[in-house]
């Protein structure tokens, strides 16, 4: 039987695009050899946010400076039990999902198990299975970034795809790496409180892709939570004695030894694409094997491809919403471009870090001329209630008043962030954020405040507050 549509990987692009073309009345074969949900669950975004959010449970049940005194205990164990019971939930209801999808119209998703690769053009195998479609799309996803000379043992050394499964909280732990996996799995252990950390990072500070002063509050949270960064710091060797890993560490003119319970790879991610024969359809990739699919389309006229296999993000919003794009334009729907440019993140980090659209040394390799005013949290009365104002809110608008993108460093920074990502995929002005009525007290009220102080009609004055509200010239 030839379906009307194959799909390669079950992570969220697949799965969104499974859904997609289901609604469209298509018939679809999705194809993937792992646990469905993929990284989306397993291993990724929800296990390791779902340790994020324990972890910060456990560092506010210590706290002794609330007025009441702190005390608890770590089972490890239980917290592993917890993040396998949230994946468990997720995949429950992806498999309830695909049941329907199976028996219910307009369309019908058979869901095939194997690792597929390409045959004929129009052709894919499994060990046990062979399908034939009119139309590809290939989301096979990511997988933790290996580094040339060291060997991944799933013991000592390990990455991302390991932590879950630890039998306990090492002693001693070095993270290799400065950018955002790195960074979230340090706040991790350190809100846990229960493992010495040595961050080794090769730039000279962590986070580079993001402006300096939103790097060095994580870093000054890091230090006050006993995380060590050690900065343009260069690996030498690493290798297993016993029961530890020692690391040779190059920094600057000077060698340091260390010896750690565990070493976690954070390197980055890589395209799954190997093993697919792609060649044979026709389907060009990067040296690092990315799929070259600017707007989902590749270089076989059948072919598309979506979420981490292409070159361009590694998110899980941006993975749907080009699945979605890559169904609606292979049959024909001329859905509209998509936005790159207003793409939102939420880093799970101490304290939590969102963005979306440009930030100040992004525009400035652009050439973009740009305002941005920095409120401080300890303006904002939701911070103050709450006694966490470390951080700040920080948007950029274009010379002309159009909205250019948003950063925020504090708690619940993630809720502050759709509106804008809105206004910027759409054109908006700062005179809309100041016009729009925002909840109090909130923590989106610091974008407003952003907004109107850009505009020169601001609550806080900066010759009164000081430091706490400025304004830079881009």
């Amino acid at each position: 039987m030839r379906h009307d549509l194959c799909i390669l990987g079950a992570g969220p692009a697949g799965l969104a695009a499974a859904v997609r073309a289901h609604d469209l009345g298509k018939r679809v074969a999705l194809v993937d050899g792992g646990r469905a949900g993929g990284t989306g669950v397993w291993d990724g975004a929800l296990s390791s946010k779902t340790l994020w959010h324990l972890a910060g449970d456990y560092a506010r049940a210590r706290r002794c400076d609330r007025g009441y005194q702190g005390a608890a205990s770590l089972a490890w164990s239980d917290v592993r039990a917890q993040v396998k019971a949230a994946c468990d939930e997720a995949t429950a209801l992806v498999d309830r999902q695909l049941a329907y999808l199976a028996s219910h119209g307009p369309g019908r998703v058979e869901l095939i198990k194997g690792r597929a690769r390409f045959v004929a053009p129009h052709v894919v195998e499994t060990s046990d299975a062979r399908v034939e479609a009119d139309r590809f799309l290939v989301c096979t996803g990511s997988r933790p970034r290996a580094l040339p000379g060291v060997a991944v043992d799933g013991e000592r050394v390990i990455t991302s795809d390991h932590v879950d499964h630890l039998p306990e909280l090492p002693a001693k732990l070095a993270i290799i790496g400065g950018g955002v996996v790195g960074c979230e799995y340090a706040t991790i252990f350190g809100l846990f409180a229960q493992t010495e950390v040595e961050l080794l990072d090769r730039q000279a500070r962590i986070l580079p892709f993001e402006d300096e002063d939103v790097s060095a509050v994580v870093a000054t949270r890091f230090a006050q939570m006993g995380v060590t960064i050690h900065r343009q710091a260069r690996l030498e060797s690493i290798r297993t004695v016993d029961d530890h890993a020692e690391l040779v560490i190059r920094c600057g003119d000077a060698t340091l030894t260390r010896k750690v319970d565990r070493v976690l790879l954070a390197v980055g991610r890589e395209p799954a694409t190997d093993g697919l024969a792609l060649e044979i359809p026709g389907v060009k990739t990067s040296p690092g094997g990315s799929i070259l699919a600017p707007e989902t389309r590749t270089t076989a006229r059948h072919v598309w491809a979506a979420g981490d296999a292409t070159a361009d993000v590694m998110l899980v919003n941006m993975a749907e919403i080009e699945a979605r794009h890559a169904v609606e334009d292979m049959f024909g729907l001329e859905p509209p471009p998509i936005h790159y440019e207003a793409q939102s993140a939420i880093f799970f980090l101490s304290p939590e870090l969102a963005s979306v659209g440009l930030n100040e040394q992004m525009a400035r390799a652009r050439g973009v001329p740009f305002r941005a005013a920095v409120i401080s949290n300890a303006l904002n009365r939701r911070n103050l209630a709450m006694r966490a104002t470390d951080g700040f809110v920080k948007l950029l608008a274009h010379r002309d008043g159009r909205v250019l993108g948003l950063r925020v460093v504090g708690p619940q920074a993630g809720s502050c962030i759709q509106g804008v990502a809105l206004l910027v995929a759409g054109g908006g002005t700062l005179t809309d954020l100041d016009h729009c009525v925002h909840p109090h007290p909130a923590v989106t009220e610091g974008v407003q405040e952003a907004a109107r102080l850009l505009l020169g009609r601001s609550l806080y004055k900066p010759g009164a507050v000081g430091e706490l509200a400025r304004i830079v010239e881009g």
